[in-house]
């Protein structure tokens, strides 16, 4: 019997335009409606997905790259993860949802006390992503942070954060109705945060969690960073992993959370590590052939798209620079994620044209090849099942527009063969989105 991993997805666009550059915008959904993504998420709930993690970005961009941002909708609009969570949790019973959170620019009381009524409103099913961008600080009025400087703010914010879900005591909540008296004060952490980053006063206004730290709602965390590895040792319950996808990669990634973790003291195989995977299912070996051989030789449309991407997963205008120059990674700040740099950089010994670095993002490859990761259901399946039997892999996050359409390209097939194979669960139990990462 294969190996049982868990499965997310991952909405890579945010609470944006969903399908946008494809021909599935046409199908007329509402983007900025609840309908299409209690829709979506349905179909995932049913396909055992465990949670949906949404990203956020709260600028629009600097003002060199508003028009980069808003014209392929790829960084703006966004609305508000956080206020869509509701909606979703209201059209489903087992999955999680992750709204992803800004550690920088969140007040970590209002982000503890939110947090927490959404845990008691979804019957435990809430989580957060934790994000330490920088960029936005400007909208704020408050300092841009160096890449480390950000991680060390998100540690004190978890921890203050922490600190207030567990101001009430065990026995604060008295619930007498003889005697009318709802809550016992004296069980209340009035405590004073005096840190390098934050000063604030507990406790905090909300209902505490049953069962201790195991009611807490879920941390989630991205990152390749040595600071952000250590930060999810530390900190994180699921890893939103990004690293290449073979077996030897996937082990080398797993150890660094696990060491991160166990110097921290905490137990490393109670976090699950899932990596960010797009897999392009196609229904024959000729049309993988065909597919991969198309993507060779991009048009000059097709490779604009790709650099207008690049440009805002790096935060950084790379539709000016010159294609046929090497590229030079001081054009990069000190706040863009050191793993989208590598991403697109990969293993260049730095003299190869930037056009060449695009035309390789662009390339696609057989999965079967491990050149990249179009293939059959059963391709797909496969290396699924390999990465969970050689390398321990805990599972994986789909990455994908919340759209019916793009659940369904990617879903379809894939969820029945992962079950009969007994990869994919069948059925949830009623503990919650940490019951349920805890199954197995």
């Amino acid at each position: 019997m294969a190996r049982q991993q868990h499965f997310g997805w991952f909405v890579g666009r945010g609470f944006g335009p969903q399908g946008w550059l494809r021909d599935d915008y046409l199908w007329g959904h509402r983007w900025d409606r609840p309908d299409l993504y209690q829709q979506s998420i349905k179909e995932l709930e049913q396909a055992g997905l465990d949670l949906l993690i949404i990203e956020d970005s709260l600028s629009p961009g600097p003002a060199s790259q508003l028009d980069l941002r808003v014209r392929g909708a790829l960084g703006a609009p966004k609305l508000d993860p956080l206020l869509l969570t509701p909606y979703l949790f209201a059209a489903t019973s087992h999955i999680g949802v992750a709204p992803t959170v800004n550690a920088g620019v969140t007040p970590p009381y209002l982000a503890a006390r939110q947090f927490a009524t959404l845990q008691h409103l979804s019957n435990h099913r809430v989580g957060l992503n934790v994000v330490t961008d920088v960029a936005s600080s400007r909208h704020f009025g408050i300092p841009e942070l160096p890449h480390d400087a950000a991680y060390d703010r998100a540690e004190e914010w978890m921890h203050v954060v922490r600190k207030l879900w567990h101001s009430w005591g065990d026995g604060a909540i008295l619930e007498d109705t003889e005697t009318w008296r709802y809550a016992d004060g004296s069980q209340l952490d009035a405590f004073q945060h005096r840190g390098q980053y934050f000063e604030l006063d507990g406790p905090l206004n909300a209902l505490p969690f049953p069962d201790g730290e195991a009611g807490d709602p879920v941390i989630v965390s991205p990152g390749g960073s040595g600071r952000g590895l250590a930060f999810a040792g530390h900190n994180s319950d699921v890893q939103l992993a990004l690293a290449p996808l073979d077996v030897e990669s996937v082990r080398a990634y797993r150890a660094k959370i696990h060491a991160a973790a166990s110097a921290e003291g905490r137990d490393a195989a109670s976090i699950r590590i899932l990596f960010v995977f797009t897999p392009e299912i196609v229904g024959s070996e000729e049309e993988v052939t065909r597919v991969v051989a198309a993507s060779a030789h991009p048009t000059d449309s097709e490779l604009h798209e790709v650099i207008e991407r690049q440009s805002i997963i790096t935060e950084t205008d790379l539709t000016r620079l010159d294609l046929d120059r090497p590229l030079d990674v001081n054009v990069f700040g000190q706040h863009v994620s050191k793993g989208s740099i590598a991403s697109l950089v990969g293993d260049s010994a730095g003299d190869a044209p930037l056009r060449d670095l695009f035309v390789r993002k662009y390339r696609k490859g057989s999965i079967a090849s491990g050149q990249g990761f179009v293939g059959t259901v059963g391709q797909v399946a496969d290396f699924i099942e390999r990465l969970g039997d050689d390398a321990g892999n805990d599972g994986f996050i789909f990455n994908g527009d919340l759209h019916p359409a793009t659940v369904h390209r990617i879903l379809d097939r894939l969820v029945p063969e992962l079950r009969k194979r007994g990869i994919l669960r069948t059925s949830f139990g009623d503990g919650g989105l940490r019951a349920n990462l805890a199954d197995f």
